[in-house]
């Protein structure tokens, strides 16, 4: 658990120049304390205890303005700057060194009880404000640029970005 902290603090500090040092990362970063607080709640949804689950990500959320399912999944050395705002939804998976910024939406486009929300492979980035709509994947280091809607998946490499998103690059 040490181990994964301390990835995820030296994630932090290589992403943002605004990062002054470890503790500073430790103590004040509320989308990394989301990050933390969902692999505790993650486990409680996937050992049946759903209503624990919901009711403790429902107090992160309170606390950090970061809503993230339980039953979401996310690797590691996620980091999340600035994140008011950003909301993971129940079906979405995220890969590793995946980096986003605030109000980013991971969002589901049907309320059937399927795969609904996106899929979000190793090393994307994601600008502020961008929602990203329903069972779509976005490929390997791809960017999202801010204020993006994205509802089709998106190529490993490209840069998007606009409503709806297009490839930029």
């Amino acid at each position: 658990m040490i181990g994964r902290l301390r990835e995820d603090i030296a994630a932090m500090l290589d992403r943002d120049p605004a990062a002054k040092g470890w503790l500073e990362v430790l103590l004040c970063y509320p989308g990394l304390h989301a990050v933390w607080s969902h692999r505790i709640v993650h486990r409680l949804w996937n050992r049946d205890f759903r209503l624990t689950a919901r009711l403790l990500s429902h107090v992160v959320q309170w606390l950090t303005g970061v809503e993230i399912h339980p039953a979401a999944s996310i690797g590691r050395r996620v980091t999340i700057d600035h994140g008011m705002g950003v909301v993971i939804g129940e079906t979405a998976e995220i890969g590793d060194d995946v980096h986003m910024y605030h109000g980013v939406t991971l969002g589901g486009d049907t309320n059937e009880p399927i795969k609904r929300h996106p899929t979000i492979e190793d090393g994307v980035q994601i600008g502020a404000n961008a929602t990203l709509l329903g069972d779509i994947t976005i490929g390997e280091d791809a960017v999202v640029g801010a204020g993006s809607v994205v509802s089709k998946d998106v190529e490993a490499g490209a840069t998007v970005a606009g409503v709806p998103a297009t490839r930029v690059d």
